[in-house]
């Protein structure tokens, strides 16, 4: 990849910033510990086919989108993958004399001269976009599908063997570590979250969890059942003769590219056992507070109270909202070389370079509480506690934000103002959430709107009469008025834009592609603090949140819908209590 500082020399010079932007985004993007191209990407001050395109205008080569090519498969096995994946480099096209290849990078010139021996052809340099890049192999790998075929032919059911050494050798099976192998590897590529390989009667089904929902993948003859079964315990350590008790393990796959490790339950079900692996990507980027998509005036407002030196941060929500990943997009902007920051997480699912990250161990003692305890004879400035469960936790924490820590941690409550009866519920004394909560998240995930199959549309009658049935909706447009996200409240609602994604390969034909948060801020204040140590009803807190100008996730959703982001459907599905 170029080096941050030819990319600000690439940008002076080609003028498609202004020099006090650019400056800024250095700035900005140095304080946030994000790449330099990254930022200006995601902030959306350049495009990242304008950002490329500029590159290639520098070196005076060529630029080309590889979304719009069509590739041989043959083509794409010139360059080994282990190249492609370190160096972005890739062979798009060639002839008896030439080979054309697309990189991020036009001055590894060491790489291109290994490709120019390795096929003794004249290299043709483009440059192109590392999505770009990464799409091209994504559409490669989903050939690996096809290879099941190949490997898992139909058969009748077999015995599952009863002795430990003949499963042994049926998990070393080579057939058998094939297909776990481009299993996982399918699921990496796809951006699964979770693997869930179920066994029926006559057949084992494999789903992955993409974007927040369960999609099969693929279905799997019976007779490779207990190879697969096996192969999965050696890798994640586990008793392979045991198949009436439930068992947990974990094991890691690394390549040049990625990191990922998965964690694995097994569970005896009527026919079999069932697996499900969840995938945590540990060489994933820690995004920005915009890139997680708090929009401006929550950005704000998280901006402000993470700068206290002291007090709580509460994110709550639904297992799966993206509550652990709001907390280390915190962490990582307050991860200053002149403070301590300590963490209890289950489990470290991003490791962070100077952050002393610690994960329970309930089997041999170590819980939130014990491992929150150690933690403040640590001298810590910043903790964060993966997750408020009991009593205990929650008063070590209240504790530690009241005597000068700033601590941020997750509970499971559906919206933020909910959050403070909860923690009077939990036993915490009303004076002390008052003096130590500093702010309350709530949040849901929602998936994004397919950039290569958006299409706007209007809403229908039918379509605003079913709105109306679920939500109060003329309060919405109100909001999305005083929000900008409107011109008018009285505006007639059937002419009000919306978006989805009609469906497309690159997308599979879902319509989304990747997923972001939508959000309610809470930030509490003497007022809301007075309302809680007289223990006011929740209704009573939000009507006072509401008036001081609260959003709430569905509001939230809906801004985003106008924007194109997502889709309504997708924000009502999300939001449901």
């Amino acid at each position: 990849m170029l080096k941050p500082d030819q990319i600000k020399e690439i940008v002076l010079k080609s003028k498609i910033l202004p020099e006090a932007d650019l400056k800024k985004a250095i700035t900005e993007s140095a304080n946030e510990n994000m790449p330099f191209t990254d930022y200006l990407i995601g902030q959306k001050l350049l495009s990242e086919n304008g950002l490329y395109e500029s590159i290639a205008n520098y070196f005076g080569a060529s630029f080309i989108d590889l979304r719009r090519t069509t590739i041989r498969k043959d083509l794409l096995r010139v360059v080994p993958d282990s190249i492609v994946q370190a160096h972005q480099i890739l062979a798009f096209d060639q002839d008896n004399e030439n080979i054309k290849l697309a990189t991020t990078d036009p001055t590894d010139l060491e790489i291109i001269e290994f490709i120019k021996k390795k096929t003794n052809l004249q290299p043709d340099i483009y440059v192109t976009t590392p999505s770009s890049i990464k799409e091209v192999l994504k559409q490669y790998h989903k050939g690996i599908k096809a290879r099941f075929e190949e490997m898992a032919t139909p058969g009748e059911k077999p015995e599952i063997p009863a002795d430990q050494k003949d499963l042994k050798k049926l998990a070393q099976d080579l057939p058998i570590i094939r297909i776990v192998d481009t299993l996982l590897e399918y699921a990496i590529y796809e951006s699964a979250s979770d693997i869930h390989i179920e066994p029926n009667e006559k057949d084992v089904i494999v789903r992955y969890r993409i974007d927040g929902v369960l999609r099969e993948v693929m279905t799997l003859p019976k007779k490779i059942q207990s190879g697969v079964v096996a192969r999965i315990k050696i890798l994640s350590n586990l008793k392979l003769d045991e198949h009436r008790l439930p068992q947990d393990g974990r094991f890691k796959v690394s390549t040049e590219e990625y990191k990922v490790a998965f964690r694995v339950s097994i569970i005896p079900v009527y026919d079999g056992e069932k697996i499900v692996l969840r995938l945590l990507n540990e060489s994933a980027q820690i995004l920005s507070l915009e890139q997680i998509g708090l929009l401006p005036k929550a950005f704000n407002i998280v901006k402000a109270n993470i700068q206290k030196p002291h007090g709580m941060i509460l994110v709550t929500g639904p297992t799966g909202s993206g509550k652990t990943t709001t907390l280390y997009t915190i962490l990582n902007i307050l991860n200053k070389p002149g403070v301590n920051i300590s963490t209890v997480e289950d489990p470290i699912e991003y490791r962070i370079p100077r952050v002393n990250q610690s994960q329970v161990n309930p089997k041999i003692g170590f819980t939130f509480s014990v491992g929150l305890r150690a933690l403040l004879r640590q001298d810590p400035n910043i903790i964060m506690v993966g997750e408020i469960r009991d009593l205990e936790t929650a008063q070590i924490a209240a504790n530690a934000a009241m005597t000068g820590h700033l601590v941020l941690s997750t509970l499971h409550t559906n919206d933020a103002v909910g959050t403070l009866p909860r923690l009077l519920e939990i036993g915490i004394p009303s004076f002390l959430v008052a003096s130590t909560t500093n702010l309350v998240m709530g949040q849901r995930l929602v998936r994004k709107i397919c950039p290569n199959c958006v299409t706007s549309y209007n809403l229908s009658k039918k379509a605003i009469i079913e709105l109306e049935r679920q939500i109060n909706f003329k309060e919405l447009l109100s909001t999305l008025e005083k929000e900008e996200a409107i011109s008018s409240a009285k505006i007639a609602p059937e002419s009000l834009l919306f978006y989805r994604g009609k469906g497309c390969r690159e997308c599979g034909q879902t319509g989304y592609k990747g997923r972001i948060g939508i959000y309610e801020t809470l930030a509490v204040d003497h007022e809301i603090a007075d309302l809680i140590t007289k223990n006011t009803q929740r209704e009573q807190l939000m009507e006072v949140a509401r008036r001081k100008g609260m959003i709430t996730m569905l509001e939230d959703g809906f801004i985003k819908a106008k924007m194109g982001i997502t889709s309504v459907e997708e924000v009502l599905r999300v939001t449901k209590d």
